[in-house]
């Protein structure tokens, strides 16, 4: 983060053919490389799925860790691991905001041993932002919006003390 408290988003290329070498000995050659962006492109549309999937997961992570049930370490965890499984999976298919929103809960999520009532209304704000880039199919970074939800995030987490 800046010093001035502004949002840096950083959206690295992610194509498969500027992460290989073509040409020489060991590189893929272009029609492999082609292919496999094929089936990237086909799995876009089970990538809705799967997110809508992982959201009913974290839900119910979230539930157990709202209702202090259990270990309270264990339940950040597990809200934790969905989370990063879900930014990873996001720019993978063209969703870099959910991976943005993701990114921002894993590291409010990492400063936490127990969480309170306040740490639990600075993640239901990361779920619901992440149900609405699903639900509006926000791709991309979502534009001014996006920018908006991020800062609206980030502002969020650190009045709360943990970012």
């Amino acid at each position: 983060m800046n010093d001035d408290n502004d949002l840096q988003i950083i959206n690295p290329p992610n194509t498969l053919r500027s992460k290989v070498g073509t040409g020489g000995p060991g590189a893929v050659d272009l029609k492999t490389l082609e292919r496999a962006e094929a089936v990237i492109a086909e799995m876009a549309d089970d990538y809705l799925k799967w997110a809508e999937d992982d959201l009913v997961k974290l839900e119910e992570a979230f539930a157990s860790l709202a209702a202090g049930s259990g270990d309270a370490k264990a339940n950040i965890d597990r809200v934790y691991h969905i989370c990063h499984d879900m930014k990873g999976q996001g720019g993978s298919f063209g969703y870099t905001l959910m991976t943005a929103i993701g990114t921002l809960l894993c590291r409010y999520l990492e400063k936490l041993e127990a969480a309170g009532p306040e740490d639990h209304e600075v993640v239901r704000l990361h779920l619901d932002a992440m149900k609405l880039v699903i639900a509006q199919r926000m791709t991309g970074d979502g534009g001014q919006a996006g920018d908006a939800l991020l800062v609206g995030l980030q502002q969020v987490a650190e009045k709360c003390g943990k970012d």
